[in-house]
């Protein structure tokens, strides 16, 4: 993956799905796993090793050098291309994945700028409008959500959160801040 010239590895993945025999139907079917990355957010379909037991919600390794249940990276995913069992598990893996990282986000709140004279960052988070931005910029720094929530009186920044990296999932939006986007392929 690679945004403005910075590469941009996975090196863990959540399991959202796992199909030992692949997809139905499948030509050459091999062990499949689908997965959201935990650093990016990037959905990838990932090939599992032969007689390995991987099962929804494990974090697997899948950076360089030697991993010991995946394979392989085989492609990222659209998210309309995920299994119904993967699509279900997203969201809680999700909010997980947004609690383990709170440092990171609450450094987003803490640093955002503006995208251009007219549009801020925080601006892209739902419910936050301009004078919400006022307010967070003249209030920063934050230590966690909470602080957030309670000095700027916006409630659940998970789920805040959250509803943005599903937009930024779904891979229609003119600006990401949290999910690297899937770039068209050109022939």
């Amino acid at each position: 993956m690679n945004i403005h010239g910075i590469v941009m590895r996975e090196d863990y993945a959540i399991i959202l799905d796992f199909l030992p025999l692949g997809y139905p139907g499948a030509r050459h079917p091999e062990p499949i796993a689908q997965s959201i990355g935990t650093k990016y957010f990037s959905l990838l379909e990932l090939v599992a090793k032969e007689n390995v037991s991987i099962k929804a919600g494990e974090e697997v390794y899948i950076g360089q050098g030697e991993r010991n249940k995946i394979k392989m990276i085989k492609r990222r995913l659209k998210l309309s291309e995920l299994t119904g069992i993967a699509s279900s598990n997203l969201e809680e893996i999700l909010d997980e994945l947004i609690k383990r990282n709170e440092k990171r986000f609450v450094e987003f709140f803490n640093t955002a700028g503006t995208i251009t004279p007219r549009l801020h960052k925080l601006e892209l988070l739902s419910g936050i409008g301009k004078k919400y931005v006022q307010n967070i910029i003249s209030k920063r720094p934050f230590e966690s959500f909470e602080d957030i929530e309670k000095k700027v009186g916006i409630s659940n920044i998970v789920k805040i959160i959250k509803k943005r990296i599903m937009e930024e999932l779904e891979g229609n939006e003119k600006y990401y801040i949290f999910v690297a986007p899937i770039k068209p392929r050109i022939f």
